[in-house]
């Protein structure tokens, strides 16, 4: 792959799925050439604790400290605390390991200090030995909240977790967002004039990317960047790889394919990857004004991150010489 070193790019990741996306990306990009931002609106207070599950599973999965097997939280793992509560009639349906517990804990000391998410970030970032930059879309409290069909509005922790995904959904709202504003290394990355690819990478749709695009002006800076915006499949198939995405796209009506996700950011999109299971579907991608190429986009291992991530440059790349 032949980056040059003046390039850099922004990845836009939910959790599990964009978190093997960004791995894959680390192994190719520099430091300086790479900045990660993950969505915040499913983090939540719980047990007094300020939890960022899609920050910490990337921010764990760059580390190599995650549970490979789970795709979140960390490697061997022990469970004390969380037994100990249920012993004392405490809530433990969001699974709390020993030693994720002091990420928790510190975060939540720090921002009562009055540091900002992205400053906490920062920090547990060099503590874990993350070198590329990874900051959340916004300082400010933003929530998911899942519109029920039956009417009720739940937060998205006790939907995804403690609910198991198993209500139907009619839609998605992300309270606080009217007035959250982006995170400054958000904003400065967007700016930055050597940004040559901003790379959407295959999380869901609604739920992680969605909250990150609400945030308000991060959709017209995308829109106004020089540099192509390209979104790799979260569908393989007709399915997810990970996740509720396919049950949700059911749900809402769409169909429960690669083209539907495409139509869904088609306004920003200038590329769009996807999976050799899906190649007939390029020429209806293509016919929404959007380049399209096709490629494994099933990361098993750490060589098929890094492939996708190549494949992905070069794609941007091949955008960028077209006239």
């Amino acid at each position: 792959m032949g980056w040059s070193l003046d390039k850099r790019c922004l990845a836009v990741s939910g959790g599990i799925g964009g978190a093997k996306l960004a791995l894959g990306l680390t192994q190719v990009l520099r430091p300086d050439q790479l900045a990660i931002v993950a969505n915040s609106g499913d983090d939540f207070e719980h047990l007094g604790l300020h939890i960022s599950p899609d920050l910490d599973t990337v921010m764990y999965t760059l580390a190599d400290l995650s549970d490979k097997e789970q795709g979140w939280g960390l490697a061997g793992e022990s469970w004390n605390f969380l037994d100990a509560l249920d012993s004392l009639g405490g809530e433990t349906w969001f699974k709390l390991g020993d030693r994720d517990m002091a990420t928790h804990v510190t975060r939540t000391r720090l921002l009562a200090e009055g540091r900002t998410l992205s400053d906490v970030t920062a920090y547990l970032c060099e503590r874990l030995g993350v070198h590329h930059a990874l900051f959340p879309m916004t300082d400010d409290p933003v929530a998911t909240m899942v519109r029920l069909r039956s009417g009720e509005l739940l937060s998205f922790q006790h939907y995804f977790v403690r609910d198991r995904c198993e209500p139907v959904v009619a839609g998605f709202h992300f309270d606080g967002i009217e007035t959250a504003k982006p995170s400054p290394p958000l904003l400065n990355s967007l700016r930055d004039p050597q940004l040559a690819a901003i790379v959407i990478c295959p999380s869901n749709p609604f739920v992680s990317i969605d909250p990150v695009l609400a945030v308000p002006s991060v959709r017209q800076e995308l829109s106004d960047s020089r540099a192509p915006v390209v979104a790799v499949s979260p569908i393989v198939g007709g399915e997810a790889i990970k996740g509720p995405t396919a049950k949700m796209m059911d749900e809402l009506g769409m169909p429960r394919t690669a083209l539907a996700v495409a139509e869904h950011y088609k306004d920003l999109l200038d590329g769009y990857i996807l999976d050799t299971k899906d190649r007939q579907l390029v020429q209806q991608v293509e016919a929404l004004g959007i380049a399209t190429t096709v490629t494994e986009t099933v990361m098993l291992t750490l060589a098929d991150r890094r492939q996708l991530a190549e494949d992905t440059l070069n794609f941007v790349d091949q955008l960028q010489s077209r006239p």
